[in-house]
């Protein structure tokens, strides 16, 4: 992670306009075709959840707005990137766990698996300062039509959220919430995103 320069890189016009916006973050709605996943976690033994990190970093890794974030009034650069997810922990209540993207499904199930039975264990959340996280938090339980994330002006993250996926005859939807900072990223790169998000669904392979 290094700082750069905002006016030497493609985000120059948006850290000037939005870095001190009172509401610099965007929300975007788009319900995705999830049968594949569906299917192949109840086939392969995979978590659905873990499936649905795994393509969110595979649709993210291509797009190079990812790996830069303004912190505090900086624009920072990450070589790597990583997913967190929101686990229920041993007191009943939640914590927070970082999980390095990887393009190997299998070392990326393999970190998923070991990362959240310790914070589930031992009630700590595991951060990874040195990666541009992307923060997700799913509501499998409920059925939601969307949500919009909280901006409390101390993490500027890209965050997902969804909730139950719904079925509709063979198919089954899930409504994913997108939210980023206007300075990290504009509308035409959120919307490449999704659609790298749906594509990195129908497209997987085990």
């Amino acid at each position: 992670m290094i700082e750069v320069a905002p006016k030497e890189t493609s985000r120059a016009y948006a850290f000037e306009m939005w870095m001190d916006a009172p509401m610099p973050m965007v929300t975007f709605f788009r319900t995705i075709d999830v049968s594949r996943l569906v299917r192949a976690s109840k086939r392969n033994g995979l978590k659905f959840n873990m499936l649905m990190c795994w393509c969110i970093g595979r649709a993210a890794c291509r797009i190079k707005e990812f790996y830069t974030l303004p912190v505090g009034k900086k624009l920072m650069r990450y070589d790597t990137l990583a997913i967190c997810t929101i686990v229920a922990n041993r007191k009943g209540e939640v914590s927070s766990c970082d999980i390095p993207f990887s393009e190997d499904l299998r070392q990326f199930n393999r970190d998923y698996l070991r990362l959240t039975r310790q914070v589930a264990g031992s009630c700590q959340d595991h951060d990874l300062t040195d990666s541009m996280v992307i923060g997700t938090s799913a509501l499998a339980q409920y059925e939601i039509d969307g949500a919009v994330g909280m901006y409390s002006g101390r993490f500027n993250n890209p965050f997902l959220i969804w909730g139950k996926h719904k079925r509709h005859l063979w198919k089954r939807t899930l409504t994913v919430s997108f939210q980023f900072h206007h300075t990290q990223m504009d509308g035409a790169h959120a919307a490449r995103f999704l659609e790298n998000l749906q594509k990195e669904i129908k497209g997987l392979a085990l």
